[in-house]
């Protein structure tokens, strides 16, 4: 990336949560046969007018309440502020992964072939004219809600989550930037989904990069990841927790995605995952947890994010 960057190549990046395993693929050895990318486009609307069936089995409430109880304690021992818990679930649907990808309108969508497809709302960092923005996504509400809007600005636990991330990620912005500042504090967006609208509140953070960072992109990305938002604070130790206490490998979920274009940088989080396996079709999802969650309704945000957003 260092590389590419230094000689203005453009490139796709796929790097995992564990930051062991990933791509880089310049622009003319991409191929569409087996990798698929669109960064703010819309749907295609191929299969808009398919039927189709889509049915989540998640994890069983008891054995979630277990896990939460197990970051509960950590938290309460002082050994995180915030932990992002997450879990797989079964899919049972009549699409495949490619199907899943050309249905979908989402900020940022990737498929790989056999592997995974990512519909992702989240912005990872973006760089521009040598600034770099990062924008972190905590607080999910059904906007059907009453006052849906005004209840989820007004939750104090969605609040001090909200909060903590936010300092998080402008603390690491600082590790690579200087001039680091909020520029917009909890707005609120609307996301399409199959199932239900939702309501999802998000923040901007800004910073000025050296003159020399078209160089430094690889060193850039592996001193921020993993992304602050899906993990948590402090970040070293919450990472041992969610090690500890997930149970499953959140393999590529949760890591980045993103594209230089030889000038300018655009990534995501690696959300709304849905991931083949031996088994059938996997989706991972989950939420923050802090010292004011409450398990029911993490449990029922996490089966909340179980969508394919749409138009």
């Amino acid at each position: 990336m260092n590389e590419l960057g230094a000689d203005a190549i453009p490139f796709l990046f796929i790097v995992n949560y564990a930051r062991d395993a990933g791509y880089v693929i310049s622009k003319e050895d991409l191929d569409d046969r087996y990798i698929r990318w669109q960064f703010h486009a819309k749907s295609n609307n191929i299969m808009r007018n398919k039927d189709f069936y889509w049915q989540a089995l998640p994890v069983s409430k008891d054995a979630y309440t277990e896990k939460f109880s197990f970051v509960k304690d950590q938290i309460q021992r002082g050994n995180s502020f915030l932990t992002n818990l997450t879990q797989p679930t079964r899919i049972s649907t009549n699409l495949g992964l490619a199907e899943i990808y050309d249905v979908a309108s989402a900020p940022y969508k990737l498929w790989l072939k056999d592997l995974f497809v990512v519909l992702s709302p989240e912005t990872f960092i973006q760089i521009r004219q040598g600034e770099i923005r990062t924008f972190p996504m905590k607080g999910t509400i059904d906007a059907a809600l009453p006052d849906a809007k005004k209840t989820i600005l007004q939750d104090e636990k969605e609040m001090a989550e909200h909060a903590t991330i936010v300092d998080l990620l402008r603390n690491d912005l600082s590790m690579v930037a200087e001039d680091v500042h909020v520029s917009r504090y909890r707005y609120v967006e609307r996301i399409n989904t199959m199932q239900h609208d939702l309501l999802q509140v998000s923040s901007e953070i800004v910073g000025r990069l050296p003159d020399n960072y078209r160089g430094q992109l690889g060193d850039i990305l592996f001193t921020l990841l993993p992304a602050g938002s899906i993990c948590g604070a402090p970040k070293t130790k919450t990472l041992e927790i969610i090690k500890e206490v997930e149970g499953y490998d959140r393999g590529f979920y949760t890591g980045v995605c993103g594209y230089f274009d030889g000038e300018n940088l655009d990534s995501a989080v690696m959300i709304r995952f849905v991931e083949q396996t031996d088994d059938g079709l996997v989706y991972k999802s989950g939420g923050g947890i802090t010292f004011q969650s409450e398990s029911d309704k993490e449990y029922e945000e996490l089966i909340q994010k179980i969508y394919v957003p749409v138009s």
